[in-house]
């Protein structure tokens, strides 16, 4: 007859077991996975955006700069018409050739930051597009990791179920015991296959084993003289 306290060790393992699978689920990773791709999405989406509007905030800046420079290329103009002096002649004309650089300057990054732009939208529409694929498989991993955990959480809840039954079986002087066991190992209480303790998988010596049965007789249990676990024969 199988001991209680082998009974409870069972149940123990097995909600063990079910934790560690909850908590390494290969679901999980994959909606891990899932998740860095939408945040990785998300993040090259802002930037590229950002600069969009940085590029756009330039090509305004351009424009806005350009048509303070015609103005002021108009009142130069019309100030030529009635300058007569040589010199100043001179000195308009220079004017206005530095202003006609600047302008052409100004063209030129405002080209470049249109031509810019416009690579960048592309970029944008092109990781738009993106979007669903990528949370619909983002959605597809979150219901199966929800899925994988609720059966684990039922068989678990099962189990919790039974562990007070089972505990209430053990005699309170191995509970205490089996409990402080447990603190230090996941297997607290072992059978005695042949010559060797289940717990640690050492061979007992026969002397051992004659004084393990010897003591089990007595009290239903025995320590394992090599880990210290509780056996049962």
């Amino acid at each position: 007859m199988t001991h209680p306290i082998l009974e409870l060790q069972a149940a123990d393992t097995m909600a063990d077991q079910l934790k560690h699978r909850r908590d390494h689920l290969p679901e999980r990773e994959q909606l891990q996975s899932a998740k860095n791709a939408l945040v990785r999405w998300n993040e090259a989406r802002m930037v590229t955006r950002r600069q969009v509007e940085e590029f756009g905030a330039t090509i305004e800046q351009a424009e806005a700069d350009s048509k303070d420079i015609d103005r002021h290329l108009e009142r130069l103009a019309a100030q030529m018409k009635t300058v007569i002096a040589p010199r100043e002649a001179e000195a308009l004309q220079h004017e206005i050739a530095t202003l006609h650089q600047r302008r052409s300057e100004l063209d030129d990054v405002e080209l470049a930051a249109l031509e810019e732009q416009a690579r960048l939208d592309d970029e944008l529409s092109v990781m738009l597009a993106q979007e669903e694929s990528l949370t619909a498989v983002y959605i597809a991993a979150d219901k199966e990791t929800n899925e994988a955990e609720t059966d684990i959480d039922g068989e678990l809840a099962r189990i919790v179920s039974r562990l007070e039954t089972l505990r209430a079986a053990v005699d309170k002087k191995w509970l205490k015991k089996y409990d402080r066991l447990r603190e230090q190992h996941m297997v607290a209480a072992a059978t005695l296959s042949g010559s060797r303790c289940d717990g640690c998988h050492l061979d007992l010596s026969a002397a051992e084993i004659d004084t393990l049965r010897e003591e089990a007789a007595q009290g239903g249990l025995s320590d394992c003289p090599q880990c210290g676990r509780l056996l049962a024969p």
